[in-house]
């Protein structure tokens, strides 16, 4: 199984965090193929990331969600889970709304990553831009398994599983 990233920056000025994108994009890359290895995805598969500037991701968030704030991720499943992981909705028929016609990879979704956010938040929690942008790809790629965190039990679920993958590769907050 290999996770491929479709990968674009959407800012106005994409030369001013160029080098930082080309140093955490094989990065977030193995969050996203860990992530999705550890929950048994039968296949390989495409996960589209989006960078973005806070002016677009408020305007995507109020769109999609109803709430007109700037936000740090938004994620966009591609696949319905009814239980967090669990492809074997996958074996019951084939969906072509699920692969790429052409290239035959699972579409898994999307994420949208506020690079500004990004700064923001390594300056706040006193860590590393690549330990936080590693943060919010782990955060979303559980998003895109089905996970939430709208309930307590469903938070800290998901903050451990946020954890166990930082830790697993080595992305933690002394990154």
């Amino acid at each position: 199984m290999n996770i491929s990233l479709y990968w674009e920056d959407d800012t106005e000025n994409p030369d001013l965090h160029a080098d930082f994108l080309k140093d955490v994009k094989e990065k977030a890359r193995k969050v996203v193929q860990y992530t999705f290895e550890t929950h048994n995805c039968p296949c390989d598969g495409e996960v589209a990331i989006y960078i973005v500037d806070e002016e677009e991701i408020q305007k995507v968030n109020c769109k999609a969600r109803g709430i007109d704030r700037v936000t740090d991720v938004l994620s966009f499943p591609n696949l319905p889970f009814e239980k967090e992981g669990d492809f074997s909705f996958l074996s019951d028929a084939y969906t072509a709304d699920y692969y790429d016609p052409e290239s035959r990879l699972l579409l898994l979704g999307e994420m949208m990553i506020c690079i500004e956010k990004v700064y923001e938040q390594a300056h706040n929690y006193g860590h590393s831009r690549q330990r936080e942008f590693c943060f919010l790809v782990a955060h979303s790629a559980l998003h895109l398994l089905g996970y939430d965190h709208e309930e307590q039990e469903e938070r800290l679920r998901m903050e451990e599983k946020q954890e166990e993958i930082l830790t697993a590769l080595g992305y933690t907050r002394d990154m």
